[in-house]
């Protein structure tokens, strides 16, 4: 198989004593098959190291929406072995509907920590998402809390994308369970009171509407911004970038900044059970976690891993150990919520 250079440079730097993960002569090639709602060429350099390490070819099939439906309806004659997506909902949304399996393994366990995977041993995350304040550079903002938001000195001077995104339900289901239902009620009137425009676009948008003076700041993904950061000088996504600072705000209670993750679980009726536990802890191993890093500016699980110098400049991420199982419970609650205080109307 042909590798990247991307994949290639990164595994030069790896003496192959470093991993646990290269063939011996115990080893049978096979195949495992991936079924992801994620851009294939964002994880492919992972899945090249991946076969380079083991002899193990990752067949990949992008689905771009509706993977819960898919794997209900192949039941026992499908041939996914791991299932990845993003978004603690979507992962939960799997387990629910029994398209994972349980699967014991000491590696994942101690790569990643409890708040990220399940208690069940049925979805681990892989990669995380820090939900993030990007605001004019004027304002010389040092420190932000999530609640401060609500603020009335910011009325009409915030922007941000549809209260119902799977990333402003996750936002809003960690407010739930830190601060309890009426005072997120509260939070989140309050904070369309303070609304430069209607929810809406995505979370670059925000980035633009800075720079085009509509408002000041705003909620959006960390990654986001490193992209645009990275892009093309003089392109118009560098423009965002340049327009934005990059704080990484906290919930007062906890003083720790809400994350949500990407990751994976193996299918309940994997025919190549083996290979896909094997792909799962290559993902979460630091080798794997360190090519996540660089992939797609996203931040690792594991600990101790080095993070892209980009992310890094937007300062220390204090992880919200809260559970994502106890994050997503809240969801429905959450989603209620938005359109009780008609928020994207």
């Amino acid at each position: 198989m042909k590798l990247s250079n991307f994949a290639l440079s990164l595994l030069m730097l790896l003496p192959a004593s470093q991993s646990a993960f290269a063939q011996t002569k115990s080893d049978t090639p096979g195949e495992v098959n991936l079924y992801t709602t994620r851009e294939p060429k964002l994880i492919k350099p992972l899945l090249d190291a991946f076969t380079l390490k083991t002899g193990v070819h990752v067949n990949t099939s992008f689905i771009k929406d509706g993977l819960v439906e898919k794997v209900k309806a192949e039941k026992e004659r499908s041939p996914a072995d791991v299932l990845m997506t993003v978004d603690i909902g979507n992962l939960m949304d799997l387990e629910q509907s029994g398209a994972f399996q349980t699967i014991q393994s000491t590696q994942l366990d101690q790569a990643i920590p409890s708040n990220l995977r399940s208690d069940q041993g049925t979805w681990f995350g892989l990669s995380l998402r820090d939900r993030v304040l990007y605001a004019d550079p004027a304002l010389k903002l040092k420190s932000f809390h999530y609640e401060d938001l609500a603020d009335p000195k910011w009325k009409g001077k915030v922007c941000i994308r549809s209260g119902q995104h799977p990333y402003n339900i996750g936002l809003i289901s960690a407010m739930l369970a830190h601060n309890g239902e009426m005072k997120t009620e509260k939070w989140l009137r309050d904070v369309k009171a303070n609304l430069a425009r209607r929810p809406a676009g995505g979370d670059r948008d925000v980035a633009r509407d800075i720079l085009g003076n509509i408002c000041e700041l705003g909620l959006a993904n960390a990654y986001y911004a490193a992209q645009m950061k990275t892009s093309k000088p003089g392109s118009e996504q560098r423009k965002w970038g340049d327009a934005i600072e990059v704080i990484r705000p906290s919930f007062e209670k906890t003083g720790a900044t809400f994350v949500n993750i990407s990751g994976a679980g193996v299918a309940k009726y994997a025919p190549n059970r083996s290979h896909a536990i094997q792909l799962m802890e290559f993902l979460a191993s630091e080798e794997g976690q360190k090519m996540y890093a660089n992939a797609d500016f996203e931040y690792p699980v594991r600990k101790n891993v080095e993070v892209d110098p980009v992310v890094a400049s937007f300062g220390p991420l204090v992880i919200d150990t809260l559970s994502l199982k106890e994050i997503g419970s809240k969801r429905k609650q959450a989603s209620e919520l938005v359109d009780r205080v008609q928020f994207d109307q």
